[in-house]
């Protein structure tokens, strides 16, 4: 696995990607990573939230491509930053997310403005919630998303 870089990642990058291109320097891997309409949300959520709360949205980068992305999912409130990540098909298994998570994580620790990471998965994915494991996180409960499904909800200290 290469070393994982994260990049801030702007309004304007995740349009460009929702488009099927990469950002100037960055390569994408073959079947891109995620579809145009979780692209053009993500775009939406970054230029909502970057205003107030920057970086808002990370490109995931391995030898200088783009293998994933980890971002904001909400507002920040009172210290806790709640992410999502993910990491292109045909880049899984590899330890990405698990090398992102932890990168998130150490910026965070060193960003007064946090003090608490959360995240949630699918009470079955697995892979997602061994990221988490791997990275320190705690599960702290459960919860039902009309949307979702079931969840678990999980939460990291780092302030």
């Amino acid at each position: 696995m290469s070393r994982i870089v994260l990049h801030p990642a702007s309004a304007a990058d995740l349009d460009l990607l929702s488009q099927g291109f990469a950002p100037p320097g960055a390569g994408l891997p073959e079947g891109g990573f995620e579809t145009p309409e979780i692209l053009a949300m993500l775009r939406d959520l970054a230029a909502t939230l970057s205003p107030d709360f920057a970086p808002a949205a990370w490109l995931v980068l391995a030898g200088g491509e783009i293998v994933g992305l980890l971002s904001l999912v909400k507002p920040p409130a009172d210290g806790i930053i709640s992410i999502g990540y993910g990491v292109a098909r045909a880049r899984r298994g590899r330890g990405h997310a698990t090398a992102a998570v932890r990168a998130l994580c150490a910026w965070a620790r060193q960003d007064v403005r946090v003090a608490e990471v959360f995240a949630e998965t699918g009470e079955n994915n697995r892979p997602s919630q061994q990221v988490l494991t791997a990275n320190g996180f705690g599960c702290t409960g459960r919860r039902d998303d009309p949307d979702d499904g079931p969840l678990l909800c999980w939460s990291l200290s780092v302030g």
